[in-house]
């Protein structure tokens, strides 16, 4: 995914909420969990701290006064964390028995703050002797006559602590384990989710390449509008081209036929010098014409989406066509083209610049003519593929103020030769138009390198 797609930023803000919340349940857990097991922790030490009150209110019933039984080993073990705790008030000097654990330490009271139970139970933590940290309740009895009495029993927390860390880290690797499961799902459902978006820009790409003529297949409700809307643009889109291809062979075949009556009604008067310039500027003018209609059917033509030709093709016929025109001659016209190649164009454009490059190299050619196609793949991300066309003939060739001079309109080197003088130019301006080059040099043969770069499919 690169950072600045759409994949990108849904798969990153799905990861952080995801982590976000897998956190804060966590932590959420963990404290619920917690305060179960100490609730857990304090009744266990709320048995102990009732079977002292018991042993305070009944002493008759207890077999040994200084050391209440309990039932717990660890209240007999040198401190164990285990303790409980007897003080009488009330009295000058305070009557104070405890466990054995204690030896000779006391346990101190809990702050103001600490919890209070209904039945007058407090609960808190505390730092016990050697800065033990204790879990401890405590509570006061009153006897009536026989005084009243502060009982306090008190735990080693460790236990809590170490139930609390084997369940965090339990929690720990299931919430890593669900939170790379539910990353994987957001991976596969950004992608299942984005798969149309795909879909239409290959589709687009199909088009553009000529492989399709339109968006085909079912899209999701959201996008359907969106290829809807595209099909019916380049709909459109071939529609005024051909709209503005009637209109530029409608306006050809009307000026052509009062451009000819003028012209021949100004020939018929060979001894007229306004005739004679009726001639001339009538000839300007259907050349004028010819050059921006050209231009204007060239460049509808070029609004046409997904034009693809293949050149092997074209260019055989033209060579077969161009060799029997020019049979007379003895003109040998050799062809070298690769397996396959296409020309990101119309079939009519590649005529009818190859046509007119090869028909220009057989006019000028002593006995031969070479035309060759290569097919150049992109070198670099933002290249695109090309196909080169030479041209060269044995003629006489030409200079470098001489090329310069047949690539405008209109002008010729040579009026014996047949023709207006247009191909080259037209060449030129039509390559132009689809981002192409002509370019003349020097064959190796020894006449003119005609070499015309277009874009290729």
């Amino acid at each position: 995914m690169r950072t600045n797609s759409l994949a990108f930023r849904l798969f990153l803000s799905a990861t952080a909420w995801t982590v976000v919340i897998l956190v804060a349940t966590g932590i959420i857990l963990s404290s619920i969990y917690r305060e179960a097991f100490e609730r857990s922790f304090d009744r266990r030490l709320g048995v102990y701290l009732r079977t002292l009150v018991a042993e305070v209110a009944a002493p008759e019933q207890s077999t040994d006064r200084g050391a209440p039984t309990l039932g717990e080993p660890l209240f007999e073990l040198p401190l164990s964390g285990w303790y409980w705790q007897i003080t009488r008030l009330g009295v000058a000097k305070p009557d104070v028995r405890s466990s054995r654990s204690l030896w000779d330490n006391e346990l101190p009271k809990l702050a103001g703050d600490a919890a209070t139970s209904t039945d007058g139970t407090r609960r808190g933590y505390v730092s016990g002797p050697d800065e033990q940290r204790l879990r401890m309740l405590e509570r006061t009895v009153d006897l009536g006559e026989d005084g009243r009495y502060l009982i306090v029993v008190a735990g080693d927390p460790q236990e809590i602590e170490d139930e609390i860390g084997f369940f965090d880290r339990a929690l720990l690797i299931t919430f890593g384990m669900m939170a790379v499961v539910l990353l994987l799902i957001t991976v596969f459902q950004v992608r299942f989710g984005l798969a149309p978006l795909q879909r239409i820009s290959q589709s687009l790409s199909a088009i553009r390449a000529g492989t399709a003529e339109r968006l085909e297949g079912r899209f999701p409700v959201e996008i359907a509008p969106l290829a809807r809307e595209t099909n019916a643009l380049i709909d459109a889109n071939r529609e005024v081209v051909e709209r503005a291809r009637t209109h530029v062979g409608n306006l050809a075949h009307a000026l052509k036929t009062p451009l000819s009556v003028v012209v021949n009604e100004a020939a018929g008067r060979p001894d007229d010098p306004l005739a004679a310039k009726v001639v001339e500027q009538a000839d300007i003018m259907r050349d004028q014409i010819a050059h921006h209609l050209e231009r204007a059917r060239l460049a509808a033509r070029l609004k046409v989406v997904g034009s693809v030709t293949e050149v092997v093709p074209v260019v055989a016929a033209l060579t077969r066509t161009m060799g029997k025109i020019h049979h007379h001659r003895g003109i040998l016209i050799d062809l070298d083209t690769p397996g396959a190649v296409s020309f990101r164009g119309e079939r009519q454009d590649l005529e009818e610049m190859v046509g007119n490059l090869v028909d220009n190299a057989c006019k000028w050619a002593q006995m031969r003519v070479s035309v060759e196609v290569v097919a150049e793949h992109a070198g670099g991300v933002a290249s695109q593929p090309t196909v080169r066309l030479i041209v060269d003939d044995d003629g006489p060739g030409l200079s470098p103020a001489q090329r310069d001079q047949v690539a405008r309109r209109g002008r010729r080197l040579d009026e014996t030769k047949p023709g207006s003088g247009l191909g080259l130019s037209i060449v030129m301006e039509l390559a132009a138009l689809y981002g192409g080059t002509l370019q003349l040099g020097n064959a190796p043969i020894g006449g003119l390198r005609a070499e015309l770069v277009l874009p290729a499919a």
